[in-house]
């Protein structure tokens, strides 16, 4: 399971509007003073958009919330995202290739792909499973944590 904790900003009908409160992933190893990739993490730590989730429970504004997500359906929902598009900049330039049409043409081709992609993912639709919770308050009112 993939998880993470978000903090509701907006609720209404069924959907919460939240966003990130943990930290990335990375930062937390002891390699990550020299490692690229915490770096990178860092510097789009700051760009958190927050996301609509479905979400059952009655949450408020400022309440936290445990969010968790079958690893099957990240990786469906990567693939989706990532390699459906990537597939079809191969093909649409693989095409206007093959039809003689040169380099432009073959960076036309990849362009139309891309979108042509990216247009079947959205027909597509799918969204990944996720199980949405309200966190319980560990501290009473007027304790300080």
């Amino acid at each position: 399971m993939i998880a993470t904790t978000a903090r509701v900003i907006s609720a209404d009908n069924g959907t919460a509007l939240v966003e990130p409160t943990m930290e990335s992933g990375c930062g937390g190893c002891k390699a990550s003073s020299s490692c690229a990739v915490s770096g990178l993490g860092k510097y789009f730590s700051n760009n958190r958009q927050a996301i609509a989730v479905r979400c059952d429970a009655s949450v408020h504004a400022g309440d936290q919330l445990h969010m968790t997500m079958n690893e099957g359906d990240f990786i469906k929902a990567g693939m989706l995202v990532y390699l459906l598009p990537s597939v079809f900049i191969i093909i649409g330039a693989g095409c206007a290739a093959s039809l003689d049409f040169g380099d432009a043409g073959a960076l036309a081709g990849a362009v139309l792909g891309f979108v042509g992609g990216l247009l079947i993912v959205r027909l597509i639709g799918w969204t990944p499973n996720m199980t949405v919770r309200k966190q319980k308050n560990l501290f009473n009112e007027g304790d300080t944590p």
